[in-house]
């Protein structure tokens, strides 16, 4: 808990910068947050509650905070107006939490939807909307509203004459006001539906979870092992950023936190090594992004697949390793070659952390991730996982404390310190999570809007006809639709966001039409919604990184693209290779994972010039038609691909072993 102004919790980085607020409503942000922490705890381990309890008693607690942290005056004080405004929000999002629980009985049995209920359902999207725009920007609240004006948009809506304006496969009967509001805030449809809900369990208790991580210094010690892992290598700084990126992948759900806790570390250091400022930030960018697919969190992405798929939480981890390893691999070997050609050396070991010594510091942080896969594996829900999970931690940085506090003599006045500090650090983890929650949650509570418009209007079928017109039923064309319309969506949505728009409009096209197997359809879009991170003109990750390195974040935009190509490749090949995800023979299995490493391999080479040695044009350009035949769903044409990348390399490392390479700056 904190009650300094310095310490107010900003925006994500891509909405607003407030100004700090005043001591009292730090205080009263403490409050509310610990409470909804508590109350996630109790709904969590103790007393699950049914969805009509849960997720509207959640979104109430969520809309309080977004209210209460971002002022409607921005960066000015909030004064006497902005309190005159904000005052009765804080209080319609009071009434959000608790008109449903409170009236679910008359709400259940009404044969038609009470004036009063609709009422309350109206002024519930009001204010979803607003505290969206507040907490993560004017985009999705942009989309919220585009949503419900396609509602209205129709002969027997409330606008008819946006009709004309619709091509005629969009065009519907147009919905009425009360109609639309029952359908958002009275069922499992709307606001109350599959994205909240994963967001009112799922992803806060792993957020939670995450922050008890933080707060008991968990970054810092995968950060200091991944540089006693690395540091002495060519690189060694940029390769650290890597491996801590993905272990950071398992703490915070998103890739801008991930640049801004990592990269101030691995940033100066890879810029003293010699790697451009640019270059640096963009690796770092890259490498983060990849903790968005890195399970077992996935950005949260994970548990929305799972309900969303309806396979077990575990399945989709557990699919999900390879290809994260192949992302991760694909960067790593990247900046290995970037570093080769600018011939560089590893970190001295006096600067660099011991392996022995971080993990005899930091042991006990690894006891939570042991813990939170043994519940996985054995079968318990992902909410109770967590649940668990956040004990472990609370039980490990007990255990800790309580070893140094008998190291150091086991006085009394050292055991009432540590009380305290124990204390201080739990409100500090609970209110935390609470804070951090409240993005995705919004996010989420839109896109519920946008699903129940989608059903609502039958959207979603008709957004499936539209792709395959425009793709003529080729599938590649139509993978390269939904990888511009990701770009697209990136721009102004968070990605957890952009998933669930995506999967809800090209789902269907890309599984009934174009037989990619469910899963495999759902890994993709979520890749690709991860884009819109690295990707100019809009790459917030590579801003961040810019920020940090103190380059131009155009720059550091196209180095953080160029990083990331398997963000692209490896989606590409689970669409053309699914057995990489739905398994098959062994044999099949293997040859498919030996392929993929090997493309991407080349790839790398290709795009590099270099990888034991200079690459000849000659040799770059008979590496593209070979990848390519990688991914062709043909095993003749992949074993000829796969032979001509083997014949080029083994080429390449004959030269490299043959005459030293030359050192370019």
């Amino acid at each position: 808990m904190t009650d300094k102004t310095s310490e107010m919790p900003q925006p994500p980085s891509d909405g607003p910068v407030y100004l700090p607020q005043p001591k009292p409503v730090l205080r009263i942000i403490t409050v509310v947050g610990i409470a909804l922490s508590l109350f996630q705890l109790y709904a969590a381990g103790i007393q699950p509650l049914g969805l009509f309890f849960q997720r509207p008693i959640h979104l109430g607690f969520i809309l309080v905070l977004a209210f209460l942290m971002f002022p409607i005056t921005g960066k000015r004080p909030r004064g006497v107006i902005g309190w005159l405004i904000d005052g009765p929000l804080i209080l319609c999002g009071i009434l959000v939490g608790y008109w449903v629980p409170a009236n679910i009985d008359a709400i259940a049995n009404a044969i038609v939807p009470r004036q009063i209920d609709v009422t309350v359902g109206i002024v519930t999207v009001l204010v979803v909307l607003e505290a969206a725009r507040r907490a993560i920007g004017l985009g999705m609240t942009i989309v919220g509203v585009v949503f419900i004006l396609y509602a209205f948009a129709g002969n027997r809506g409330e606008l008819p004459f946006l009709a004309d304006l619709m091509p005629g496969i969009l065009n519907h009967r147009g919905y009425s006001l009360d109609r639309l509001a029952s359908q958002l805030t009275l069922g499992a449809e709307g606001l109350y539906g599959i994205p909240l809900g994963v967001a009112a369990t799922f992803i806060f208790v792993f957020v939670l979870f995450g922050a008890f991580l933080e707060v008991t210094g968990a970054g810092k010690f995968f950060i200091d092992l991944a540089y006693a892992a690395t540091g002495r290598q060519r690189g060694g700084p940029a390769k650290a950023a890597v491996i801590a990126s993905a272990g950071m992948g398992s703490i915070s759900g998103s890739a801008i936190a991930n640049v801004v806790t990592t990269g101030a570390f691995t940033i100066p250091l890879m810029k003293k090594l010699g790697y451009r400022p640019a270059q640096a930030g963009g690796i770092e960018a890259a490498a983060s992004t990849g903790g968005q697919i890195m399970p077992p969190l996935m950005g949260a992405g994970a548990f929305l697949m799972s309900e969303f798929t309806r396979t077990p939480y575990i399945d989709i981890v557990l699919v999900s390793i390879f290809p994260a390893v192949l992302y991760f691999g694909a960067v790593y070997l990247l900046v290995h070659i970037a570093a080769v050609k600018q011939g560089m050396t590893g970190l001295p070991a006096a600067d660099l952390p011991k392996v022995r010594d971080v993990l005899a510091e930091g042991w006990h942080f690894l006891l939570p991730l042991v813990a939170l896969v043994w519940f996985l594996v054995q079968g318990y829900s992902p909410m109770r996982v967590g649940y668990y999970a956040i004990l472990a931690v609370i039980a490990a940085a007990v255990l800790r404390g309580v070893m140094n506090w008998v190291s150091e003599g086991a006085s009394m006045q050292g055991l009432v310190a540590l009380t305290k500090a124990g204390v201080i650090k739990t409100g500090e983890a609970l209110e935390l999570g609470a804070r951090n929650a409240v993005a995705v949650s919004m996010a989420c509570a839109v896109a519920g809007i946008v699903v129940g418009v989608v059903g609502l209007t039958g959207l979603g079928l008709k957004f499936s006809a539209m792709m395959l017109a425009f793709s003529g039923g080729n599938i590649l064309l139509a993978l390269i639709l939904v990888i511009l319309a990701s770009l697209i969506l990136g721009m102004g949505l968070p990605v957890t966001a952009a998933y669930i728009v995506l999967i809800i409009l090209v789902g269907p096209a890309l599984t009934e039409d174009f037989g990619v197997p469910l899963l495999v359809a759902h890994l993709v879009v979520f890749w690709w919604s991860q884009d819109s991170n690295v990707t100019p003109p809009v790459a917030l990750a590579g801003f961040a990184g810019a920020a940090i390195a103190r380059a131009s974040p155009m720059e550091t935009s196209v180095q953080a693209w160029k990083y990331a190509k398997g963000l692209y490749l490896i989606p590409l090949f689970m669409v053309f290779n699914p057995v990489i995800i739905q398994g098959g023979p062994l044999p099949l299995v293997l040859w498919n994972g030996l392929i993929v490493v090997m493309a991407l391999v080349a790839f790398a080479a290709t795009l590099e010039g270099f990888m034991f040695a200079p690459m000849p044009i000659w040799q770059r350009l008979l590496l593209v038609p070979a990848v390519v035949a990688v991914f062709w769903q043909s095993v003749p044409v992949e074993a000829a691909g796969a032979a001509i990348i083997a014949l080029v390399l083994g080429m390449n490392w004959i030269a490299g072993r043959s005459k030293p390479a030359p050192v370019t700056p």
